[in-house]
């Protein structure tokens, strides 16, 4: 008989019969690719809950259980074992008790390392060196053991030996009010200007050659004067007498 079951009536069934008790754990904070803090990402190991015997198992806690599977496959974001659950969910009770027992794992192992792989993009030399150790050595602990942690350490030491950033220094902006340290030359003034070519006396002296020639001019109007003193003095004798 073939199982058509929605694959969230099989979440639904994973909560009747409870799944192995999980270990509380209180994980550290890790480092992102972009080194900011942020939550772990845990990824949940399948094994745990397989807590039935799938030979004598009964076809219910066989469909509980895959949806159990299922449910962790999307949560840890597996890229190819919900697809091959929902792909056996189109057979019948034996071809997924087989998938269980055979396959199950190999695909979940398929898909950690995948989620190993994806982890270089843009890493550090740290992550590349753990993670490259991981590939070449395959299992599943060891695929668990770095996602859950390895990789964080590693990428705490790739972003611990980053250069830490100088901040630029700010460019001073020019004041429009002269400091107190400079100083105004002063313009000189002239003492004498174009238009007033003696300063404050009103004019140059008269000095050498423009001396004489004024002293020769004023001795000339002298004499005429007294010439003409004397002459009109003569006439007027003669008339009185």
């Amino acid at each position: 008989m073939r199982w058509n079951i929605p694959a969230g009536v099989l979440i639904a069934l994973a909560f009747l019969i409870p799944a192995a008790p999980a270990v509380a754990q209180t994980e550290s904070p890790g480092l992102n690719e972009a080194c900011q803090t942020v939550e772990r990402k845990v990824y949940k190991d399948i094994r745990e809950l397989v807590t039935i015997d799938l030979d004598t198992a009964t076809d219910q806690e066989v469909r509980v259980l895959t949806a159990q599977i299922l449910a962790a496959a999307n949560a840890d974001s597996l890229p190819v074992l919900p697809g091959a659950i929902q792909e056996r969910l189109k057979g019948t009770a034996d071809d997924l008790r087989a998938f269980l027992k055979a396959d199950v794992l190999k695909v979940w192992a398929t898909d950690l390392r995948i989620s190993v792989v994806r982890t270089l993009t843009g890493a550090g030399t740290n992550v590349q060196a753990a993670a490259q150790k991981v590939l070449d050595d395959p299992a599943i602990d060891t695929y668990l053991a770095y996602l859950n942690n390895g990789l964080y350490d590693a990428r705490a030491l790739d972003c611990a030996s980053q250069p830490t950033p100088t901040p630029a220094s700010p460019t001073p902006t020019p004041s429009a009010t002269p400091s107190a340290a400079t100083t105004v030359a002063p313009t000189p003034a002239s003492s004498a200007s174009l238009d007033n070519p003696g300063g404050e006396g009103g004019g140059l002296p008269v000095t050498g050659a423009d001396t004489a020639t004024v002293a020769g001019i004023g001795g000339g109007l002298l004499l005429l004067g007294g010439a003409s003193y004397l002459i009109g003095r003569r006439r007027r004798t003669r008339f009185s007498a």
